[in-house]
């Protein structure tokens, strides 16, 4: 694999790591994307004494005083919306599936909603998406840079098209097209640099998941990696 400066030359050729020889398993790599994803779920749960907020009474005999009997209406629990003399118009409450009523199947708090994935089988799955990924090295002066536009001129410089393209549909927040992803040795200035691109991503080499590798579950990103972060992947055997 060669290596090249933030200029767009070729300074060195090197041997990628074994991460990068794992036979490319799309099934694995969408298995453990879902399993990350179910993380960042928020738990849910029923509000204690949901539907019980308003004291709600309604006779159901005859003859009586705010009854419903012979006004055409279901004896469901309701309250009172406008009331003139002895006739009231009534909405319903508590009851599910009525204004201001509860929900009838709701979320229970025990539902475990969190999915596990076995550690060599989430290694596995990294390799995968590694071994799917377009890789770029670029020499470690990338991790140097402190301003957006010299990282953008240096991704530009190796053949890295930014295309901005923005989906939006009425109603909705922008959505961006996915870019290449940055991977770095250590915390930089060029992480903060990126930042302000649209689509791209960085992320340290001990931190890389399925999620960054393969958005979406679909393997195939392009990766551009320091000579700092390859050296690393490789000296503590990263994800192996």
């Amino acid at each position: 694999m060669k290596v090249r400066s933030i200029t767009g030359k070729e300074l060195a050729t090197i041997k990628l790591p074994a991460q990068f020889k794992e036979e490319v398993r799309r099934d694995l790599i969408r298995r453990a994307f879902n399993a990350l994803r179910t993380h960042k779920l928020q738990p849910q749960g029923t509000m204690k004494g949901a539907g019980n907020r308003w004291a709600v009474y309604l006779s159901k005999r005859r003859r009586v005083y705010k009854s419903v009997y012979g006004y055409g209406r279901s004896r469901t629990p309701r309250k009172t919306l406008i009331r003139r003399g002895r006739r009231f118009v009534l909405v319903g409450a508590m009851a599910p599936f009525t204004v201001g009523g509860r929900v009838a199947h709701p979320p229970k708090v025990e539902k475990i909603i969190k999915e596990k994935i076995n550690k060599k089988e989430r290694r596995k799955a990294i390799r995968c998406a590694l071994s799917a990924c377009n890789p770029l090295i670029i020499e470690d002066k990338i991790e140097s840079l402190k301003q957006t536009k010299s990282l953008i001129k240096a991704l530009e410089s190796n053949g890295i098209k930014l295309e901005k393209v923005v989906r939006r549909k009425s109603g909705s927040k922008k959505r961006y097209k996915k870019g290449p992803l940055l991977v770095f040795n250590k915390r930089c200035d060029a992480i903060k640099a990126s930042s302000n691109i649209p689509g791209v991503d960085a992320s340290l080499v001990n931190e890389l998941n399925v999620e960054l590798l393969a958005p979406g579950g679909n393997p195939g990103r392009t990766v551009v990696f320091s000579l700092g972060a390859i050296k690393k992947m490789e000296d503590e055997r990263l994800f192996l």
